[in-house]
């Protein structure tokens, strides 16, 4: 990605940045209301800039519980998280960066508790539409002055598809798992599950990676999971790191969306193309790697997945709580946990369940 995610005042942003253009053509109030934005104090908004410093993406929430009028009829005044501005340069459509800032959005939305998170957005934004379409988000109505409200409410998710009940797990599973992941590759592939002691802006670092995961897997047998199922991220502790019993912990939970078998016992099920082409851009390795292990591995999976929620700095679960438990006795591949199960080590931890699973 060419630059990063920050939070940034608005009072810190170039209105005059040739990416505010077609903001300034769609509603000619812009102007006034990002300079009014700029003199209070506290408003912030989600900035990714390049090496020159120019602009290429802007996102901006604003809490608020306002009746939205819309041509037919009215919405009531309810709590709500207002997405007020959410915009991409033209380079980046295509990658990943507009997933991972409604991931942050909706992050933000399950933090607040409130009821309602919305959007308004001109029919000609397409992408923009497909990407809230694909993440739960239904068409309100439309506004007087042509805008469409789209909209997502905590009462009436979508447990469907992993996507559309993001950031919420839906609750219609029978069975959930572990994926335990080197060190290595889990700092590199879940940069913001952080770990006691270790400072990282969460927002601004997955804005920039996405929410969208492959993990390449060597199991040696079958896996225990399934499409749908959610899984806790277990990092393995790396050399050096200190005893492993205490320093290998759960950081964060996910959903599978995809299970691809590519070789089993040395048979390649997948070619080379196919496995590279469902890695994509979803995965830190290389291709030379990826044509390796194709080579190489005897068994190899790719498990896909959508990243639902880090647990946060002093909240992972060590294995050897996770053992004395009885909730890490066998190769963790095959380990699988029942509902009751995945709601206990949520618990432990001090994660609001009623906050992450929906039914």
């Amino acid at each position: 990605m060419a630059g990063r995610f920050k939070w940034k005042k608005f009072s810190e942003c170039n209105i005059n940045d040739p990416f505010f253009d077609s903001l300034k053509e769609d509603y000619i109030e812009f102007p006034v209301w990002f300079a009014k934005k700029s003199l209070a104090e506290g408003e912030r908004a989600l900035v990714c800039q390049d090496e020159k410093d120019q602009i290429n993406a802007f996102v901006y929430l604003k809490p608020e519980a306002e009746e939205i009028e819309l041509v037919d009829r009215i919405l009531p005044a309810i709590s709500r998280l207002k997405i007020g501005t959410m915009k991409l340069g033209e380079e980046k459509r295509g990658v990943r960066l507009g997933e991972g800032v409604l991931g942050v959005a909706l992050w933000h939305w399950q933090d607040l508790k409130v009821q309602e998170i919305y959007v308004t957005v001109y029919a000609k934004h397409k992408e923009l539409i497909l990407l809230l379409d694909k993440f739960g988000f239904e068409c309100y109505g439309e506004k007087k002055n042509g805008e469409k409200v789209y909209a997502k409410n905590r009462k009436n998710v979508d447990v469907t598809d992993p996507y559309k009940s993001f950031p919420f797990i839906s609750g219609d599973f029978e069975r959930a798992g572990i994926l335990a992941i080197r060190g290595d590759f889990h700092d590199l592939i879940f940069p913001y599950s952080e770990l006691r002691g270790v400072k990282q802006n969460f927002e601004e670092v997955v804005a920039g990676n996405g929410i969208t995961k492959a993990y390449i897997a060597f199991p040696q047998g079958e896996v225990s999971y399934r499409e749908g199922c959610p899984v806790f991220i277990y990092r393995q502790a790396k050399d050096g790191e200190g005893t492993k019993r205490y320093k290998s912990c759960i950081t964060s939970v996910g959903t599978v969306t995809k299970i691809s078998v590519i070789k089993n016992r040395g048979v390649a099920l997948e070619s080379l193309e196919d496995f590279v082409r469902q890695a994509g851009n979803k995965t830190i390795f290389k291709e030379s790697e990826l044509e390796d292990w194709h080579k190489n591995k005897k068994n190899l999976v790719v498990i896909e997945l959508v990243y639902n929620k880090a647990f946060g700095a002093g909240n992972n679960i060590n294995y050897d709580a996770l053992e004395k438990n009885g909730f890490f006795s066998q190769y963790p591949y095959q380990i699988i946990y029942t509902r009751e199960n995945f709601m206990k080590i949520l618990e432990m931890g001090d994660q609001d369940v009623q906050n992450i699973i929906v039914d």
